[in-house]
Order: C-alpha cells, then sequence, then structure tokens
C-alpha cells in the first residue's frame, strides 16, 4: 500500500503532463499593416485523440491572442482580441490528414506532418496599427486549446466527461512596445 501512494502522485504529474499544450516561443513581427504572431506549440495527442481522428471525427485547434494595456485608472484597455480555428480531419479515401482554417485546405501523409502545421502558427496578422499609440507598454497574451465546443454535438458531451479531450495551453505574456516611428 505505501509503495501505491508513493507511485500516486508521480503518476498524476505525468497524467497532467500529457494533457498540456507548452508554448514554446511566442513574437511579434512587423508586417505591412501592423504586427503578425510567430508562435511555437508542443503537445502529444493521446490514444484517445488520434484514434478520434482515425475514426473520422474532426478536431478543432483554436489559437487564441489577446493585447491589452495596464490602466492605474480603470481595467486594462483590451486592443486587441483575435482567435483563429484550424480543423484537423482524416479523409479515409484518400488517406490523408486534412487542416482546414477558412477558406484554405491542406493534405498531409501523416498526422505528424498536419501537427507540425498545427503547432507552428506563422504570419498570422494580428494587430492593425491603429489599434495601438507608440511609446506605450503592452501585454501580448498567447494560447492555444483543443476547442470542443467546435465538434459535432454528441462529441462534446463525450468531451466534456472525458479527461483525454481536455488540452490546452496556459497564456503565454509577454512585453510589447510599438516604437515611436513605427506610425
Amino acid at each position: 500500500m505505501v509503495a501505491i501512494w508513493l507511485i500516486w502522485p508521480g503518476l498524476t504529474v505525468a497524467f497532467a503532463q500529457a494533457n498540456t499544450i507548452y508554448v514554446q516561443r511566442a513574437s511579434l513581427e512587423a508586417d505591412s499593416a501592423g504586427w503578425a504572431l510567430d508562435a511555437r506549440f508542443d503537445f502529444v495527442l493521446s490514444r484517445s485523440l488520434e484514434d478520434a481522428i482515425n475514426r473520422g471525427i474532426p478536431l478543432y485547434f483554436t489559437t487564441g491572442f489577446e493585447l491589452t494595456r495596464a490602466r492605474w485608472y480603470w481595467f486594462d484597455e483590451q486592443a486587441v482580441s483575435t482567435s483563429q480555428s484550424i480543423r484537423l480531419s482524416y479523409q479515409p479515401l484518400t488517406r490523408q490528414y486534412r487542416l482546414s482554417s477558412g477558406g484554405l485546405q491542406l493534405g498531409f501523409p501523416t498526422l505528424s506532418d498536419a501537427l507540425k502545421v498545427i503547432k507552428h502558427v506563422s504570419v498570422w496578422h494580428t494587430i492593425d496599427r491603429a489599434a495601438v499609440t507608440p511609446g506605450y507598454v503592452y501585454t501580448a497574451s498567447v494560447r492555444m486549446q483543443l476547442d470542443t465546443a467546435l465538434m459535432p454535438k454528441p462529441f462534446q458531451i463525450d468531451a466534456v466527461n472525458n479527461r483525454d479531450w481536455k488540452l490546452s495551453s496556459d497564456w503565454k505574456r509577454f512585453a510589447f512596445v510599438v516604437n515611436q516611428h513605427a506610425k
């Protein structure tokens, strides 16, 4: 009984880490209309999520981005709040994994190839120049999660009660300052 008691905390830590998305890095890069997010995430799909994809159940990964500015006299100003979702599905006739976002669709021969694209968010225009004021310090926040609310209704119910379907990251926060010459 003592051996089980000593092993149990290690098992719960390992299980908790298996359902976590890690934000490896995140930065904002200037583009023609403002700034774009470049972020890398790391996660491993559980066996039940892989089985779900291979059985034709689509999974949705949503990346959220927020830009706020602290104010001493009122609530923080939320300059930007946006998200994008990528749909991951398997097409048994073509034996391809398909990623869909908006009108764009890409096919991949393996699940790992499709996940590489999901794990690297790049050139996502998140901030318009007019949304920020030069010289102010903003806090940029980014996270990713498996969005069960976008799944078909029968699977949403199962996902609520199943730990394997809870996959998300914490908010990764970093400072963002607009250069005076940016406008």
